[in-house]
């Protein structure tokens, strides 16, 4: 399926609630998803395992206890894997789908689920599928309407990265999602000039949220909903034309 037009380059950032905003509640449940949308949030962040009758599971480990025994979501089906860990299709039944949502791919071999939870929900649009794998990323690219993110660090940019954003263009790899601590204002434009979003994880303080947007990051990244929107708020940055 191919891809659809890059989104321009957004004012304000989105800001996605990270575990759900595990500040506010349980990692990944269903109640703290739906807290971050009502406390203001425009994106959800979440990590996937596929269950072994092939339902993405959202869970930071992917890991149950059974028997007193420590199982892989891989090898146990959903119902084995307790009542507090939902399935994608129990978020969207709860959450609904007016938002943006981030699944950090931890178990490869979900990403169909997943894009097939997306697409029967209406939402697939609005799919941010991360990994730090580019073959896998690639392979992604032609089969899903989902914006596909490069979850990487500088330091791992061995070819420097004017050329990691001429490669991601040239592979439909729509965004790059770097530690909050990677970032300057003259990172942000390169990637830009490539017509590449730039996404921030772990902005966990209003001051970094408000710098972050004033560098014209798309994203921010935190467990605290609150306080990235206060930042994206008393942020001085004027509105990018798009």
């Amino acid at each position: 399926m191919p891809p659809q037009p890059l989104p321009s380059l957004r004012t304000p950032p989105i800001v996605f609630a990270h575990r759900g905003g595990r500040a506010h509640g349980a990692d990944n449940a269903l109640e703290t998803f739906a807290l971050a949308l009502e406390m203001g949030a425009t994106g959800l962040e979440t990590d996937v395992w596929l269950s072994r009758d092939g339902h993405p599971m959202l869970d930071h480990d992917g890991i149950a206890w059974h028997r007193g025994v420590r199982r892989a979501f891989s090898s146990l089906p959903r119902e084995r894997i307790g009542p507090d860990i939902p399935a994608l299709d129990e978020m969207y039944d709860v959450c609904g789908t007016d938002f943006e949502l981030s699944i950090d791919l931890k178990d490869p071999a979900a990403a169909d689920a997943v894009i097939g939870a997306a697409r029967n929900a209406g939402a697939e649009e609005r799919l941010w599928i991360c990994h730090g794998d580019w073959d896998l990323l690639r392979g992604l690219r032609g089969r899903t309407s989902a914006r596909i993110v490069d979850s990487t660090r500088v330091r791992r940019m061995k070819e420097g990265p004017e050329r990691r954003a001429a490669a991601m263009g040239d592979a439909g790899i729509d965004a790059v999602n770097l530690p909050a601590k990677d970032w300057t204002g003259g990172l942000a434009a390169l990637f830009h000039r490539f017509e590449r979003l730039c996404f921030a994880w772990d902005v966990q303080h209003t001051r970094l949220a408000a710098a972050l947007r004033d560098m014209g990051l798309d994203g921010l990244y935190g467990d605290h909903v609150d306080r990235l929107l206060a930042g994206v708020a008393s942020s001085s940055a004027p509105a990018r034309s798009t």
